[in-house]
């Protein structure tokens, strides 16, 4: 499937890596895609938490990695040769679940409970990237400013002469 996302770009600058992103989310392994089962919450305009059902798995079963906008949790379990199920519902195979992260979400905390993974993200926007008011200055001020500016930079030195 091939999507056209020229309608979108003619508005927006910068989102270049929604295409990247779009074409990812249709390649993901089929097979795997509900296993283990997540909810995505918003728990505030900033922050967010991730659950997995990881019933059966332990701490040290997990790994939690954090790289380049992408979270990735992977699961590992040891094969249980010596039990003889009449019926296995509970899946406890090893799985590999990656999450794309927006621009400044960065994880917070992760916590194993009663056989959820609970992880917290939070969206930290640098000060420099948030929005500002830009004053709008009438013509006589934009003039004023522009001849401070170079009068500072043509201003003569003063020479003071030694008179003994």
């Amino acid at each position: 499937m091939n999507l056209d996302l020229t309608p979108l770009f003619r508005t927006s600058v910068g989102f270049d890596r929604m295409a990247q992103m779009m074409n990812q989310a249709h390649r993901i392994d089929q097979n795997n895609a509900s296993y283990p089962p997540y909810n995505i919450e918003t728990l505030d305009e900033n922050k967010y938490q991730i659950t997995l059902a990881l019933a059966g798995f332990t701490q040290d079963d997990l790994d939690i990695t954090s790289e380049q906008n992408i979270l990735v949790v992977r699961g590992k379990t040891e094969n249980d040769v010596e039990r003889k199920y009449l019926h296995r519902g509970i899946a406890t195979r090893s799985f590999e679940r990656k999450f794309q992260l927006a621009d400044h979400v960065k994880v917070t905390a992760a916590v194993m409970e009663n056989g959820l993974l609970h992880i917290q993200l939070m969206k930290e926007i640098p000060d420099a990237m948030k929005p500002r008011k830009i004053e709008i200055n009438n013509q006589n001020t934009l003039e004023t400013s522009k001849q401070e500016t170079i009068d500072e930079k043509v201003k003569p030195e003063i020479v003071k002469d030694n008179v003994a």
